[in-house]
């Protein structure tokens, strides 16, 4: 029967947030195709993580289970998903757009003769043809991606596309699978975590963020931006130009060449908006500019827009908040 598999990630036992996004989409492709929809978690002992993934609305789940795939490698993931895959023959496979899948979800959908189609803010149906939507040149073009051959085609999603809180809860079966590996079929070994663990700040992971663009004018006006970010118990973020000039860490940067976030609210203070940095931050829940300029691109992005002197529209915020907040 046509099904999607939905690959989550998981690290020491923990999830990795993009894998419930990248679950959301699956769910909604399978409603909308009228297939299944699976889930798989990899590792030494993912039990209790498969345990959790029953509770949602997924025909099945696949613990892939196997003392070699306790610290992630390359060939470990390939040649394990690539037993299931060939086991369980499902239509569309659907990764979250992480670091991990990026280093070897290309080299698994070769090993079908296909090629995986990276980073997906959306789909559509055309006829009986699912058409995967990818963004081109940092965001400035839509891609329709249509599969030309048969067989299992392969997917990322992009951070933010799609929302957690989406998905669906449900019951499922558990079935553990043992894949055939061997000690000598895993070329490398691990060393440094990825960079996205090792940040001292996750920005993809937090609820409210306040990010500072070059209008704020001078280092020494940040601390006004950084009180609204503690009044709203909110992260602080900026575009390239703070980080660029060292204002402030590069860790905190949202946009093409940063962090993708997706938060429930994104307060841009002073951001124009360049395409650059939407591309971080559009999949946010709702956005709020605050720019003197009103043809600034941030607006069009925009569920709220304040035109006005950042240096009186902030302190008046500030104000405000801890009225609210007693």
């Amino acid at each position: 029967m046509s099904s999607v598999l939905v690959v989550m990630e998981q690290n020491a036992g923990a999830w990795h947030r993009m894998s419930w996004e990248t679950l959301a989409a699956g769910q909604e492709m399978a409603r909308q195709l009228g297939v299944e929809i699976n889930g798989a978690v990899v590792g030494a002992d993912v039990s209790a993580l498969a345990s959790e993934l029953a509770s949602k609305r997924l025909n099945r789940v696949y613990a892939v289970t196997h003392d070699l795939l306790g610290q992630y490698s390359p060939d470990g993931m390939t040649a394990a998903l690539e037993q299931l895959i060939r086991k369980t023959a499902p239509d569309f496979v659907l990764f979250p757009h992480t670091y991990q899948v990026r280093d070897f979800a290309p080299k698994l959908a070769t090993r079908f003769g296909q090629t995986l189609v990276p980073d997906v803010i959306g789909y559509r149906l055309s006829g009986q043809d699912l058409v995967l939507v990818r963004q081109l040149f940092q965001g400035k073009l839509n891609a329709d991606i249509r599969f030309k051959s048969d067989g299992v085609r392969f997917a990322s999603i992009q951070a933010g596309a799609f929302r957690a809180e989406a998905v669906e809860a449900g019951q499922a079966q558990v079935e553990t699978i043992t894949p055939d590996l061997n000690p000598g079929l895993i070329r490398t070994k691990a060393e440094e975590p990825f960079r996205e663990a090792a940040r001292a700040v996750d920005l993809s992971a937090a609820e409210l963020i306040v990010s500072v663009g070059r209008g704020i004018g001078e280092k020494e006006n940040l601390p006004l931006v950084q009180e609204l970010a503690e009044a709203l118990g909110a992260e602080l973020a900026a575009s390239r130009p703070i980080c660029d000039n060292g204002w402030l860490p590069m860790e905190r940067q949202v946009g093409s060449s940063g962090q993708t976030v997706a938060p429930k609210l994104y307060l841009a203070v002073g951001i124009s908006g360049a395409i650059q940095h939407l591309v971080g931050m559009k999949g946010a829940k709702t956005i709020v500019a605050i720019n003197k300029d009103p043809n600034a691109p941030i607006f069009e992005v925009a569920d709220y827009g304040i035109v006005g002197d950042l240096f009186e529209v902030v302190p008046a915020l500030i104000e405000e908040i801890r009225k609210v907040k007693g």
